[in-house]
């Protein structure tokens, strides 16, 4: 039986979620979270994703995620494949720790946006594990708040200007007491959205629904046609001298213009496995600058 149809538009904002296999623990430590949140700082980066909101759980995780490239499940499979690669060697162990596809919905208009915000970081307090969302370390609720640095990879002022407050010390204000405000709700508006693809309005829904068949004949264009229009390999690399340029715009070719591996390889003269270790070190620089967050 064929996959569902993963809806992907540029500037969607997709409520993320994912969990472990049998409901297992993704999670065994601060230390895996920390591993995550470095991984997702990466993608963030990489794929140009914006992020609004997230929680790490124990056996599951929500992000509130803005694809300005339409490009979630790449960024996705990206995550949870580099974390899963990272946690079964930490823990030595090897097979799938999540359990099948992510899921993800499609969120709609600024009450709904702020009613998913509200759900991610109070999950650690409707779970009880915590009284107050603030005593989670693990979501964005206290960067969002002003109580802690925020950290690159999230997005502050876009949620904390839902509220439409004039100054930063009253978008505080209201984005804290907004969230407080639903503590100990054992009801939220977003359960009649529970399993279904959108979160929003009928009218948003609805022209889903009409765009489903435009998505599907997109996802049947091959490869080659959607990159028509990127430049050549040849003017990428047009006046390059230096090793160091070339490495650059290997990086460039692949990352942004979508040029498989072996492509590039074939037009430098190279070896395949040259052209990855350049890619590979070029993400490891990524997650050494990312890693300067958590040192603080």
């Amino acid at each position: 039986m064929a996959r569902p149809l993963r809806l992907q538009f540029a500037g969607g904002i997709y409520h993320v979620t994912a969990r472990g296999n049998d409901r297992r623990p993704i999670f065994e430590d601060d230390d895996d979270r920390a591993s995550c949140l470095i991984v997702l700082a990466s993608i963030v980066t990489r794929y140009h994703v914006r992020c609004h909101a997230y929680c790490l759980m124990d056996n599951h995780y929500h992000l509130l995620l803005e694809t300005p490239e339409a490009n979630l499940s790449t960024a996705m499979r990206q995550l949870n494949g580099v974390y899963t690669q990272r946690f079964n060697r930490r823990h030595e162990r090897c097979g799938h720790l999540l359990q099948g596809r992510f899921g993800a919905q499609l969120v709609d208009g600024d009450a709904y946006l702020r009613e998913v915000c509200r759900y991610i970081v109070l999950n650690p307090v409707r779970a009880g594990l915590v009284a107050h969302p603030r005593q989670w370390r693990w979501s964005s609720f206290r960067a969002t708040a002003g109580e802690t640095t925020t950290p690159g990879f999230l997005t502050v002022d876009w949620v904390r200007a839902l509220g439409g407050a004039k100054t930063r010390g009253e978008a505080l204000q209201r984005y804290t007491s907004f969230i407080e405000s639903a503590i100990g709700e054992t009801e939220t508006p977003l359960d009649r959205f529970r399993s279904k693809p959108a979160v929003g309005s009928e009218l948003f829904t609805t022209r889903l629904a009409e765009q489903c068949p435009v998505a599907a004949r997109s996802a049947e264009v091959p490869r080659a046609q959607r990159f028509a229009g990127r430049p050549t390999l040849s003017q990428l690399f047009r006046g390059v001298i230096s090793k160091a340029e070339r490495n650059a715009c290997a990086v460039v070719a692949v990352r942004d213009h979508g040029y498989a591996i072996r492509e590039v390889a074939e037009f430098l003269g190279r070896h395949y496995a040259t052209v990855s270790r350049v890619l590979a070190s070029a993400d490891g620089e990524s997650r050494r600058g990312e890693m300067s967050y958590f040192k603080t």
